[in-house]
């Protein structure tokens, strides 16, 4: 059978639709894909979203140089009474896919954290530093916690940029929204909590305020996606799922991942070293170098 779009979002949906309310079991990370994210919603009952508005710029044309961060009062103040009228991966805002001008592929793991997520995929940060494989590695505070030791010599490698992937690990809602059986944050307080507590947490660690944020779960509204950057941050989503949470075996990470073209943003995760990611992504690396890709880090600044 042909593998379609909407049988891969069906298949998404039926997997983990094992883990909870809906397609996602909290230590293993995101599932669904960009440019299936209409489907995934209907599988886990989410209504369609409506058009929301532009998101507002950060106050800094480049990410990473000094911005006016707003304070837990100040957002609170700010965004009190903003309707959130999109829920989903693809909030306004959201980077989704790199730049037109951009030649290669982006890779990104997230390290989810929690009772069963806790893992370290030794064997995937090997692979990218033989390979020489740029990646932005999003942490959560949890898994930071876990792996204390690690953490501080993946920020100290020149290869990896770190990236923000939250405090608690819930989605961003200034209204409480479930995604994939995960409560999400409640208020913009709430919004602001999950993501500067573990900001801070960064930032001692690396000695620079991260660039970019990842919810967990990916979903976010777009008040949330509004916060993030009046926060000087950039929020990321993907195109490509190149392993659903740690799910998916070897085989399909490697068919997935090297479905990954120019401009393409792959998410998977480096919190599993049970799962096939790893070897699916030699595998998937091989491959696309044949058909020469090249990979490359996030893009450096906010005209995105």
């Amino acid at each position: 059978m042909a593998w379609t779009p909407d049988r891969r979002s069906f298949l998404l949906a039926a997997t983990m639709a094992l883990a909870g309310c809906a397609p996602y079991r909290p230590e293993t990370g995101t599932a669904g894909t960009g440019q299936d994210a209409s489907a995934i919603n209907a599988a886990a009952g989410i209504a369609a979203p409506s058009p929301a508005p532009a998101a507002a710029p950060l106050s800094s044309d480049v990410v990473g140089e000094p911005v006016r961060v707003l304070t837990r009062d100040e957002v609170t103040r700010t965004f009190a009474g903003h309707a959130a009228t999109y829920w989903g991966l693809e909030a306004p805002g959201v980077l989704t896919r790199l730049p037109s001008t951009n030649a290669g592929v982006a890779l990104t793991f997230d390290f989810c954290g929690g009772t069963s997520g806790n893992g370290a995929d030794l064997a995937l940060l090997a692979l990218l530093r033989q390979q020489h494989i740029p990646a932005t590695l999003f942490l959560n505070s949890r898994w930071i916690t876990a792996n204390q030791a690690l953490a501080k010599d993946l920020a100290g490698d020149p290869l990896f940029e770190l990236g923000n992937h939250g405090t608690s690990h819930h989605p961003l809602s200034v209204t409480g929204k479930c995604a994939y059986g995960i409560p999400g944050t409640g208020n913009p307080g709430e919004v602001y909590d999950e993501i500067m507590t573990n900001n801070e947490r960064l930032t001692d660690l690396t000695g620079v305020r991260p660039r970019y944020f990842r919810a967990g779960t990916a979903y976010m509204d777009e008040v949330s996606a509004d916060i993030v950057r009046s926060l000087g941050l950039i929020p990321v989503g993907f195109t490509i799922n190149g392993d659903a949470g740690a799910t998916f075996p070897a085989a399909t990470v490697t068919r997935e991942i090297t479905r990954a073209r120019a401009t393409d943003i792959v998410i998977a995760h480096g919190n599993h070293p049970a799962g096939g990611t790893a070897p699916g992504l030699a595998r998937a690396l091989a491959l696309m170098k044949d058909r020469g890709e090249t990979f490359l880090p996030l893009p450096q600044t906010s005209s995105i």
